[in-house]
């Protein structure tokens, strides 16, 4: 039995005291209007409601919602002045300047345009120190923020009015009844759609964005190519506690959700956005490079449940995104570690305290309720589970996991593989059975009798697995291709003509990796198919949930969280007759890792 580790992402963050403080202003005392060559001035009029969504002792960070009262804008611009030394230090849905307390915000590209009543939602960190005391005054394009429009009469009566003479039409005779008014009906109900991905378009994060600007390079072929990765939707990981609350350095669940709901409202289109539910107690109880910050002996699912899940499902059920297609990737690695790595303390722990099924069935009961929330389950990869004697099991216990929760099999939409991961969707030239010198393909060194070469096979059989078990036909299947693509030099352009089986299948393999079970920083590698929604049958997408270009682990062996298998000198602990493939100089999971990027730029397949 082939026993393969998982492969993990955890962005670090530092712990933040979650201080939530609601100021709704409506205000238009105190700041003084500047010069604006903004058109429709005529009627100008705006509501600005200013709040600090989570506090720390050096930080925070907060949310405006602007409305506009007056005629439609074509570009906007709102500033105020802060009462102390407070100093922003990163923005979303804006553009920023600072010069001393008074700071501007302009518009971003896609949301300049500003129409009457509506509103656009620009959120920020900064930084602070003693107290943190809210703003008071705003202006809208130098026009004071009020929280009303103008009420000075016109110069003549609308053409609509009636004659002076006259009473208005809609008033009753004197002797008449008052009118019977009918409530305005609700807004209409959500329909949960059977596949998110179709006729939708992905997600940008923003962080990502941001990423890529202030690391890849800017000019030449890889300043075009890291621009156009800039552009593809991938997942947002919520990795911890801070990152539902927001970091100096990372936006906030609820700022994603805003910057999901404008990046919609200004493409005029359906919108996916991807989130990471990654936060169990002892998470990934068998890779030290992204153990997390719960601990089941300490409390950690009572924690997990009231202090990560509830306010995640609270944010995502805000009916102000209701028409956001909102995809969950839950607990990436879990339950596979249940299947292989039981030897391990904390895997053995997670198993024997119930903490990983009892934590997803809270997850799953929480965000299934939400009508345009979308679960997914994590599948590990065919070189984790692949083998019949880890298949099985697996299947056996994610589905009892699954029918323990309220909604039983309906309470997921489907199964996602290669999270995070390098394995190939397909191997082009040959089979898994296909016999080469009187051999199947799969009883090569690289594959070692595994039942599947590819996770384009392996999730196919899961499926079929499934619904055996009593699922939906319609339960889709997600495949991570954001690092999978094996293009470059190296990758072959055909079959092999040898008749020696290891031969062979080295020389004919898409994967470049001397073991399988390889998943830390993998030297080679390359992006793989863009994300794209129905791809073949029963697969609802091709997705990238692991942004390109953020590390797997740190090659530091002297760091914490180091984990053996991102060291480049060491050999593989699943065949030590290889090494790791692991690249050198990578940081901590999570950070930025530019050799890397710069690497998966260059062997991506399709070819940038």
């Amino acid at each position: 039995m082939k026993v393969i580790g998982p492969n993990g992402i955890m962005r670090h963050r530092r712990a933040r005291i979650g201080v939530t403080i609601a100021a709704a202003l409506a205000l238009g005392t105190g700041m003084l209007a500047v010069a604006s060559t903004q058109p429709a001035r005529a009627a100008a009029g705006c509501q600005v409601n200013y709040s600090i969504v989570t506090q720390w002792d050096v930080g925070f960070t907060g949310n405006i919602i602007i409305t506009n009262l007056g005629d439609p804008l074509t570009s906007w611009t709102l500033e105020y002045d802060y009462p102390g030394n407070q100093q922003l230090t990163q923005s979303w849905n804006s553009t920023f300047t600072q010069t001393g307390t008074h700071v501007t915000l302009n518009n971003a590209s896609f949301n300049a345009s500003l129409g009457t009543n509506a509103t656009v939602n620009p959120g920020f960190n900064a930084s602070y120190a003693n107290t943190n005391v809210s703003p008071t005054s705003f202006t809208l394009n130098g026009v004071a923020c009020t929280g009303t429009a103008p009420t000075s009469p016109p110069t003549s009566p609308p053409p609509s009015s009636p004659p002076p003479s006259s009473p208005p039409p809609s008033s009753p005779p004197p002797s008449s009844s008052p009118p019977t008014t009918t409530a305005p009906p609700g807004p209409p109900a959500v329909t949960h759609v059977d596949n998110p991905f179709a006729g939708a378009v992905g997600y940008l994060n923003p962080d990502y964005q941001k990423e890529i600007a202030d690391n890849a390079p800017t000019t030449g072929t890889l300043g075009a190519e890291a621009s156009e990765v800039a552009n593809i939707p991938s997942a947002v990981w919520l990795d911890s506690m801070s990152a539902v609350t927001g970091t100096a350095t990372r936006m906030s669940l609820q700022a994603h959700l805003d910057a999901a709901l404008a990046q919609e409202q200004a493409d005029g289109q359906q919108l996916t956005a991807e989130f990471v539910i990654y936060d169990l107690p002892n998470r990934d109880c068998a890779a030290l490079a992204s153990n997390g910050e719960l601990r089941i002996a300490q409390n950690g699912l009572s924690i997990y449940e009231s202090q990560y899940i509830d306010p995640i499902a609270a944010l995502m059920s805000d009916p102000k995104y209701q028409n956001v297609r909102i995809v969950t990737v839950v607990e990436p690695d879990s339950l596979p570690n249940l299947v292989t790595n039981l030897s391990i303390a904390d895997c053995a722990e997670a198993n024997s305290s119930g903490a990983y099924r009892m934590g997803i069935q809270y997850a799953l009961n929480k965000l299934h309720a939400i009508p345009n929330v979308y679960t997914y389950i994590d599948l590990g990869h065919y070189a984790w589970l692949g083998w019949d004697s880890n298949f099985n099991p697996a299947v056996t216990l994610i589905t009892g996991v699954i029918k323990g929760t309220t909604a039983g099999v309906n309470s997921v939409d489907g199964f996602i593989s290669d999270t995070a991961g390098y394995s190939t969707t397909t191997e082009p030239f040959m089979t898994a059975n296909q016999t080469v010198g009187g051999q199947p393909v799969r009883s090569a060194h690289f594959y070692q009798f595994n039942t599947y070469i590819d996770e384009a096979s392996y999730d196919t059989a899961m499926y079929n697995a499934f619904v055996a078990q009593g699922f939906p036909a319609s339960i889709g299947m997600l495949i991570d291709t954001s690092r999978n693509g094996w293009g470059g030099a190296a990758r072959p352009a055909g079959p092999s003509t040898s008749t020696t089986l290891d031969t062979f299948v080295n020389d004919s393999r898409i994967d470049r990796r001397p073991q399988s079970g390889g998943w830390c920083n993998q030297s080679g590698a390359g992006l793989g198919t863009r994300p794209v929604a129905s791809p073949m049958p029963h697969f609802d997408a091709f997705v990238w949930i692991k942004p390109p270009g953020e590390s797997d682990g740190t090659s530091d062996s002297t760091a914490t969280r180091f984990d053996a298998m991102c060291d480049p000198n060491a050999q593989n602990r699943y065949d030590n007759s290889v090494k790791t493939n692991a690249l050198p100089g990578a940081p901590q999971a999570g950070q930025w890792f530019e050799a890397e990027f710069e690497m998966l730029l260059g062997n991506a397949f399709p070819a940038l």
